[in-house]
């Protein structure tokens, strides 16, 4: 399964989950909207939780990498289904046991054991 993550660059490069993952080939940054292709969309302004029955267009993830302090619906303006994740509490040292406030890394890890990939998940983490 492809791993996208829409960069924004608008966080602490030393803190970042995004850039770990692209340093270790993991996923791929891209800086626009527009250079991201289409998939499912983790957005936490979803509507509908992401589901098991949620088999990605083209087997591809799209994650959104910003400050949580800019991430309003207006962010999350990518082609795909928007799919929010469920309850799952940040174990990052920033947000950590904060619901909902999961870092990149986290979210995708939490995405791919829903679809039924956990060992993908595990190498993320």
């Amino acid at each position: 399964m492809e791993l996208h993550v829409r960069y924004e660059g608008d966080d602490d490069p030393e803190k970042c989950s995004a850039r770990k993952l692209a340093r270790f080939d993991l996923a791929t940054l891209h800086r626009s909207a527009r250079a991201t292709p289409p998939g499912v969309v983790l957005d936490p302004h979803a509507d509908v939780a992401l589901s098991p029955a949620d088999d990605p267009p083209g087997d591809r993830l799209v994650a959104l990498d910003c400050s949580w302090e800019t991430a309003d619906a207006e962010a999350f303006r990518l082609d795909g289904p928007h799919r929010a994740l469920p309850f799952l509490v940040a174990a990052n040292p920033v947000s950590y046991g904060t619901p909902f406030r999961l870092n990149t890394v986290e979210a995708l890890a939490g995405a791919l054991c829903i679809l039924g990939r956990r060992e993908r998940a595990a190498e993320l983490l």
